[in-house]
């Protein structure tokens, strides 16, 4: 299942891409900014401010929407099944209620993807696959990333590593450029923030780190969970050791996701201010580039 493609993208890996959003992710990060993508199954976003007062398209598709004293609508998610969201797909007029998540037949997700193969070569572009977590799909990103090679086109996966080495090891020859996230080094901290297992994405790097072509490191700065010098000079001293690593990249904590959260009724617990704190990203960037145990030397960006 799948929630989003976004055409023309220049992020993401090299050149102009596609990104195929897939839904779904293992683990529970409380700043992700893709909250939608957390299920595997289909969710329901709602926008107050998109309603319009008088209507009732979405009233007379189910019970499980009503509206209260003050004309706002109430959703009781938890009565809300697939039957019922297939009703309100295409219901509201202003798209205020919306379904995210959809299901095709992978020749069809190739198709779309292969209309802008022309982009793709003439910018040493390709497809991104990302989430969620795409490897919960190693079917469905095998099967496209194969036909994306045979078609002489780039392939690069956003993944976060917390999946069975098999669904990393079953994509791996048609995979050009892992993008992948290390968040911390302390197992403790990872389980209680993200509720996951760090040695699993420990071992599948070290795994990765003997096949992968290139694997570009991606570091989210969240604050409160790893925003000090001894943290991130943890978390950059593993990725330095792994000898596929040439990048890596600096994410300052933003704040852009949160109205997601809104619309889907989940409750946000991150910062909700963007870290501010320049001092430690140069820190971090130059400990990076001169790490001494670094095999080659690291390209370090801060994005934002």
């Amino acid at each position: 299942m799948y929630f989003d493609i976004q055409r023309f993208s220049t992020h993401d890996g090299d050149g102009i891409r596609s990104i195929l959003f897939l839904k779904g992710c293992s683990l529970a990060c409380p700043w992700c900014q893709n909250p939608e993508s957390r299920s595997e199954k289909r969710s329901l976003l709602f926008d107050q401010r998109l309603c319009l007062q008088d209507c009732q398209a979405c009233q007379k598709e189910t019970n499980t929407i009503t509206r209260n004293k003050e004309g706002l609508i109430v959703i009781d998610r938890l009565a809300i099944d697939e039957k019922v969201l297939d009703s309100l797909t295409q219901c509201c007029p202003t798209q205020a209620l919306s379904v995210c998540g959809k299901e095709t037949q992978q020749d069809i997700l190739f198709e779309t993807l292969l209309k802008d193969k022309a982009f793709y070569i003439q910018s040493g572009g390709g497809v991104t696959f990302s989430g969620g977590e795409p490897l919960m799909q190693p079917e469905l990103v095998e099967n496209i990333a194969k036909r994306m090679h045979q078609q002489g086109i780039n392939t690069a996966i956003e993944t976060c590593m917390h999946v069975p080495w098999k669904n990393i090891e079953r994509v791996l020859p048609y995979i050009d450029c892992w993008l992948t996230d290390l968040k911390h080094t302390d197992q403790q901290k990872f389980q209680e923030w993200a509720k996951g297992s760090l040695s699993r994405i420990q071992k599948n790097f070290q795994q990765l780190a003997l096949h992968a072509k290139r694997i570009v490191i991606r570091i989210p700065i969240v604050p409160g969970f790893n925003d000090t010098e001894q943290e991130l000079h943890a978390i950059i001293d593993f990725a330095v050791s792994l000898k596929a690593c040439c990048e890596l990249h600096l994410l300052p904590y933003h704040t852009l996701g949160i109205n997601k959260y809104d619309l889907l009724d989940m409750p946000y617990h991150c910062a909700d201010k963007p870290l501010d704190n320049p001092v430690l990203l140069i820190n971090a960037q130059e400990y990076a580039q001169n790490h001494p145990q670094s095999v080659q030397k690291l390209t370090v960006t801060i994005r934002g």
